[in-house]
C-alpha cells in the first residue's frame, strides 16, 4: 500500500514525464515499411489461452534471438514473468484465477498487437512509447538494459491500464486489486533471475554492474515497478468513470507520461 507522500511524489514524477512527452512530441511515422515475414507470421493471430500465449512468446523470443533482434532482451524478461504468473495460476494462488488468466492473456495480446503493427508498418496504430522502443532496437547505440527498460515502460506504463480496462476491474474490485498486487510480487521476485538471464544471454557486464551497485539497482527496479503498476490500476479506475472528460484525461496522461519516459530512457547515459 502506497503512502500519501509516495503517491504525491509519484504524481509529480509522472507530471514531469508528461511535460517531457508533450515537449518531445510524437515520433515521426513516415510511410512505414513491412518487417520480417517470420516475425509477422507469429503475431498475426490473437493470443487466446495462457498456455498458447507462453508458447508463442517463446517462439517469438527464439526468432528474435536467431535474428539478433534487440527486442529480445525485453521479451526475455517478459516471457519469464508470463511463465511465472501462469505457474501461480495453475497452483491456484490467486483469489480469482480465471480473471488473472484473462488479464495475463489480454496484457500479452497488447504486446502482440504492438509487434504486429510495427512489423506491418502501421505506425499510425502503434503507441508512441512502443515506436520509440522498437525503432531503438533497430539501431546499435543503446545498452541492453535500455532496451529492456524501453519495453517495460511501454508495456507497463502504457499497455497495462488498457489491459485492465479490457478485462474489467469490477465486480469484486478489491479481490481483483489484490490479484493485481500479487502479480506485482511475482515481478519483484524475478528481478535477480532476470538480471542473471540477461547477463548470460546478452551482456556479461550486467553481472558486474549488479555487483557494483549492490542492492540499489534491485530496490530501484522494485520501486519503479510498484509505482508504475499502482499508477496503471488508478488509471484503470479512472477509465471506469462515468465522466468522459476524466476518461480522456486519464488516457492523455498515460500516453504523455509513457512517451516522456521512453525519451528519458533513450537518452539516459549508460557509462559505456
Amino acid at each position: 500500500m502506497e503512502t500519501r507522500g509516495a503517491v504525491d511524489a509519484g504524481r509529480r514524477r509522472r507530471l514531469g514525464l508528461a511535460v517531457r512527452g508533450v515537449r518531445e512530441g510524437r515520433p515521426a511515422v513516415g510511410d512505414g515499411t513491412e518487417g520480417a515475414s517470420e516475425v509477422l507470421e507469429l503475431v498475426e493471430e490473437p493470443f487466446e489461452t495462457v498456455e498458447g500465449t507462453e508458447r508463442r512468446l517463446a517462439d517469438l523470443l527464439e526468432t528474435f534471438d536467431a535474428r539478433d533482434d534487440l527486442r529480445g532482451p525485453f521479451l526475455t524478461v517478459y516471457s519469464a514473468v508470463t511463465g511465472a504468473v501462469g505457474e501461480r495460476i495453475d497452483r491456484g494462488e490467486f483469489e480469482d484465477p480465471d480473471w488473472v488468466a484473462d488479464y495475463l492473456v489480454t496484457f500479452a495480446d497488447l504486446y502482440r498487437e504492438a509487434v504486429r503493427d510495427f512489423e506491418a508498418g502501421d505506425l499510425e496504430s502503434l503507441a508512441d512509447p512502443w515506436q520509440v522502443a522498437f525503432e531503438a532496437a533497430e539501431r546499435d547505440d543503446c545498452h541492453v538494459l535500455q532496451h529492456v527498460a524501453l519495453g517495460v515502460n511501454a508495456h507497463i506504463n502504457y499497455d497495462l491500464a488498457l489491459a485492465l480496462d479490457r478485462v474489467g476491474i469490477d465486480p469484486d474490485r478489491a479481490a481483483k486489486q489484490a490479484d493485481h498486487e500479487a502479480v506485482t510480487e511475482v515481478l519483484r521476485r524475478l528481478v535477480d533471475p532476470n538480471q542473471e538471464a540477461l547477463a548470460e544471454k546478452y551482456d556479461p557486464g550486467i553481472a558486474h554492474l549488479d555487483e557494483s551497485l549492490g542492492r540499489l539497482d534491485e530496490l530501484f527496479s522494485i520501486l519503479t515497478i510498484d509505482e508504475c503498476r499502482d499508477s496503471a490500476w488508478r488509471t484503470a479506475v479512472a477509465l471506469e468513470s462515468s465522466l468522459p472528460v476524466r476518461r480522456r484525461l486519464a488516457m492523455w496522461v498515460t500516453r504523455a507520461t509513457s512517451t516522456g519516459a521512453a525519451y528519458l530512457i533513450l537518452n539516459a547515459p549508460t557509462g559505456d
